[in-house]
């Protein structure tokens, strides 16, 4: 076991530093950003579409005012996640300059878009413009603009390659005209860019090109050994300490995106939706109950376990995790560096979706046609995102009934150590009291664990908290308790919570941000951040962090001893 250990830790730091590499970030936290137009445009799908499976269809005028709003969102998301991209780099980008001379996201983002647009619109022979490219076949060359138009900003805000106003002139105006230069090269690269990518491929766009170069890529994803890789890839990095999806989305997004389109299409021309790695695929099938598909140990914990500790934490932790909250049993139990579960936190994604692949593939089942939020319990998220195909219903009790198999024994075995541990304590504590019964020797007493905490643990000015998890969930748990118990003790606290790469802007109005453990890999790159806005930076580890979520005079005097 500990040389297990020692090979993990050796490990951690070179995927930490893959995890926190700013170019994969801003490629995740562009496409968090766009994930409201995502959920949003689903919502229409599903008032649209749903309803065939009760064999009421709207009528053609019906369905098309209803497609409107679907079709200018997410027939339009590479190029707002072009946008949200460059905007993500161009903040990274903007620590390494001096806050004189920084680069303006807004001119960013507006190179970026026209630039984007040059790349993926072709004009028609009968007029007009073809935007098939604008939208998700086009994710990865948004990725492309998003990530070189910052750079190729940066070097010239850096260099002062820039139209230099009189300091009589007003700032707005000399900001106007430093950027002309900027934008101006990224607009020019671009064009010429496309102009020879065009004159080599035959008239080809970028997006093109890069389906045509991927499109193996694209089918090797879809078959049991690929789905096997990036199911069991997130849970093993998970396993070490590192975020897993924060290495493996940024990889596959744009593949589980447009496979999700690709399948609405086929379903809306009769067809079968044939594509399995999506969106839902990942969130329901892969992580069901979270990274590691740990929705039905925490029901194990519940209902089989005999040790107190693994007991108290299904109880605790059974409603988090059916809506895939699962940080409460990484930590808690704990499951992260837990050598006793490593094969199942590992295998039991890859079963599962090698057991969805194979109602897909063999049995005709609909693959995902919905992007639904990522909250949902995974076996309600997968009859609903598969359009309640009937054998949906049948693969959900396969997969539950399959992830009991593979972690129970892994449970049994794990249990028992600490049933074990449990009773040697109980008769350590059982003999310890009868001998201190028969000293009679004054001044002993014993202290309760749940010793309430001083009144030192207060706070008398306005503090504001922002806690940041991987997807808001488990940074929502501490950041409610943190709000309930101010209120409740009437104290100057606000605390809010996110999802790391959200709405970064709220740190400068922060006194206080708290860093989940899930999300170690970014402490340097939020310390830039932090920094820049003199905000204090409070990183915590796994069973500190569970312990501030489950008990709130905890986390009071956390923020207190740490406040500003």
């Amino acid at each position: 076991m500990g040389k297990f250990e020692k090979q993990i830790e050796k490990m951690k730091p070179g995927f930490e530093k893959v995890a926190s590499n700013p170019y994969l970030s801003a490629i995740r936290d562009g496409f968090i950003a766009a994930m409201p137009i995502i959920l949003f445009s689903s919502v229409f799908l599903l008032v649209t579409y749903l309803p065939n499976v009760w064999g009421f269809y709207w009528s053609t005028s019906i369905t098309n005012t209803l497609l409107i709003a679907y079709n200018y969102s997410m027939g339009l998301l590479a190029l707002f996640v072009t946008a949200t991209t460059a905007k993500n780099l161009t903040d990274y980008k903007n620590l390494n300059l001096p806050k004189t001379n920084r680069i303006n996201p807004v001119s960013v983002i507006i190179a970026s878009e026209i630039a984007f647009i040059i790349l993926a619109v072709k004009p028609l022979s009968t007029g007009g413009v073809d935007l098939t490219y604008m939208g998700t076949q086009g994710l990865i060359a948004a990725y492309v603009v998003g990530l070189i138009v910052p750079n190729l900003y940066y070097v010239c805000i850096k260099n002062n390659v820039t139209i230099k106003m009189p300091p009589q002139v007003p700032q707005n105006i000399s900001q106007t005209f430093k950027d002309v230069i900027p934008l101006g090269l990224s607009v020019v690269v671009f064009w010429a860019f496309d102009i020879a990518f065009k004159a080599l491929t035959n008239g080809q766009n970028l997006p093109q090109g890069i389906i045509s170069a991927l499109s193996p890529l694209f089918q090797a994803s879809d078959t049991y050994v690929g789905l096997s890789i990036v199911a069991g890839a997130m849970g093993f990095f998970w396993f070490i300490g590192v975020q897993g999806p924060s290495i493996v989305a940024p990889a596959v997004a744009a593949i589980e995106v447009a496979n999700t389109t690709a399948n609405l299409k086929l379903v809306q021309g009769g067809s079968q939706a044939v594509h399995v790695l999506a969106m839902n695929t990942q969130d329901y099938v892969m992580n069901m109950g979270g990274t590691g598909s740990t929705f039905v140990l925490v029901f194990l914990f519940l209902f089989l376990a005999k040790s107190k500790q693994l007991k108290a934490l299904g109880k605790a932790a059974f409603i988090p995790v059916s809506f895939s909250v699962n940080e409460p049993i990484l930590f808690g139990a704990p499951i992260i560096m837990s050598p006793v579960f490593f094969i199942p936190f590992v295998v039991t994604p890859m079963v599962n979706v090698c057991v969805f692949k194979f109602f897909v593939s063999s049995l005709g089942m609909n693959s995902m046609i919905y992007n639904m939020p990522w909250t949902v319990p995974g076996p309600i998220g997968i009859i609903i995102s598969t359009g309640l195909a009937p054998l949906s219903f049948l693969a959900v009790a396969i997969m539950l009934t399959a992830d009991v198999a593979v972690w129970l024994p892994f449970m049994r075995v794990y249990d028992s150590q600490l049933l074990a541990e449990e009773t040697a304590k109980a008769a350590e504590v059982a003999n310890t009291t009868e001998d201190l019964s028969e000293s009679n020797e004054p001044g002993l007493a014993t202290v309760s664990n749940d010793a309430q905490l001083d009144d030192s643990s207060t706070i008398t000015k306005e503090t504001n908290v922002l806690v940041l998890c991987a997807g808001g969930g488990t940074s929502g748990i501490l950041a409610n308790a943190l709000n309930k118990t101010a209120k409740e003790r009437d104290l100057p606290l606000s605390a809010t919570a996110r999802a790391y790469g959200q709405d970064m802007d709220l740190i400068e109005d922060m006194n206080l941000v708290i860093l989940a453990p899930q999300m170690d890999s970014m402490r340097g790159n939020l310390q830039k951040i932090c920094d820049k806005y003199g905000v204090k930076l409070l990183t915590t580890t796994g069973k500190q962090y569970i312990e501030l979520t489950e008990n709130a005079e905890k986390a009071i005097k956390f923020v207190s001893d740490n406040a500003i």
